[in-house]
């Protein structure tokens, strides 16, 4: 196996570890400083290392030529569950700091969840064309501004104004998520709509 798929693994397998120490009381009701609690300090450190994989399996992978079909189908997965498993921590539990209710807004889960479901569907189905979609900038640019998004809400504890400054970054991840969904779409709309 590739170092960058083992990278890729490893990311993986940080995904149960982040969703034991949620359900570990004590660390959501303890903080380590300022009002970051160590639920947040711990998720925040676990997330952070797990996406510098993701561009470190990338870049080895182009840069050692090592791209393969394994890498290609478990990469884009590995991202997707490490963001939502980050999304529904700060869904379920808002770190003890104002402002009141979750860090992320329900819809906007929803509306990411749904673009991710509809891009998977238009991939597997234009795929089976012999239809390749690379992926957009815009779809680059919202995993990259999600990530943002979310390491702010995890250390919000530091000041409010962090908790702020991460929700609008994951205001603007929504924005492009549509937008990028969309994109899916209009390129492959030929192949959607040819049988309605």
């Amino acid at each position: 196996m590739t170092l960058p798929n083992k990278l890729t693994l490893l990311r993986i397998l940080f995904i149960p570890v982040m969703v034991i120490i949620f359900y570990i009381p004590w660390f959501s009701e303890h903080k380590i400083f300022l009002d970051v609690t160590y639920l947040y300090f711990f998720e925040f450190i676990i997330f952070f290392f797990a996406s510098v994989t993701d561009f470190v399996d990338g870049y080895l992978a182009r840069k050692n030529n090592q791209i393969t079909t394994f890498g290609k189908f478990l990469d884009p997965l590995a991202d997707k569950m490490l963001v939502f498993s980050s999304m529904t921590i700060l869904l379920l539990n808002n770190g003890g700091k104002l402002p009141e209710g979750p860090l992320v807004p329900m819809w906007v889960f929803v509306v990411m969840l749904v673009r991710e479901f509809m891009v998977s569907g238009i991939r597997m189905l234009v795929s089976s064309r012999g239809v390749v979609i690379a992926a957009g900038w815009m779809g680059k640019w919202k995993t990259f501004i999600t990530m943002i998004a979310i390491g702010a809400l995890f250390m919000g504890g530091l000041h409010v104004s962090i908790i702020y400054i991460g929700q609008i970054f994951m205001y603007a991840a929504c924005i492009l998520t549509i937008l990028s969904g969309i994109e899916y779409f209009v390129k492959s709309k030929d192949i959607i709509l040819e049988s309605v």
